[in-house]
């Protein structure tokens, strides 16, 4: 991202080259392919599909195995702050807060973090979204995948 003013509305981030460029093409391709079959069945068009779905299956993969990676390290990186600001009472809670709700508190700053993560423990069903649209003073993460 090349701004590090974030919000809820503009924390989102889109990589031109695989959401402009790689998957439309891996979907096209794969339509074309399906096409192609039903048009003239064999072995060459069925192949043809075979790498279209490798293709789109491995960019597709890809992006979900790099956000599966980012919210690992996430989760650790919020445990630790949340280690290091909480009071004594609310050490004990902290394995009680989801990894979507971590992911959430990820946004809040310090001075905030606190105040939310004892919305979210007394409210067990709170989702990463209500915690993000609850964060006042946004802090960025402009290094997200």
């Amino acid at each position: 991202m090349a701004t590090d003013s974030q919000n809820y509305s503009n924390h989102t981030r889109l990589v031109p080259a695989f959401h402009f460029f790689i998957l439309p093409l891996g979907v096209v391709f794969l339509g074309w392919s399906i096409a192609r079959l039903i048009r003239a069945p064999g072995a060459e068009t069925a192949y043809m599909l075979i790498g279209a779905l490798a293709l789109a299956g491995g960019a597709l993969y890809g992006r979900v195995f790099a956000l599966q990676a980012q919210n690992r390290v996430i989760r650790l990186e919020e445990r630790m702050r949340l280690a290091r600001l909480l009071p004594a009472d609310m050490q004990q809670h902290v394995d009680t807060i989801s990894p979507s709700q971590l992911i959430g508190l990820r946004f809040a700053p310090d001075a905030e973090l606190v105040e939310l993560a004892r919305k979210t423990v007394a409210n067990p069903a709170m989702t990463a979204k209500e915690i993000k649209v609850a964060v006042k003073n946004w802090r960025p993460d402009p290094y997200r995948v």
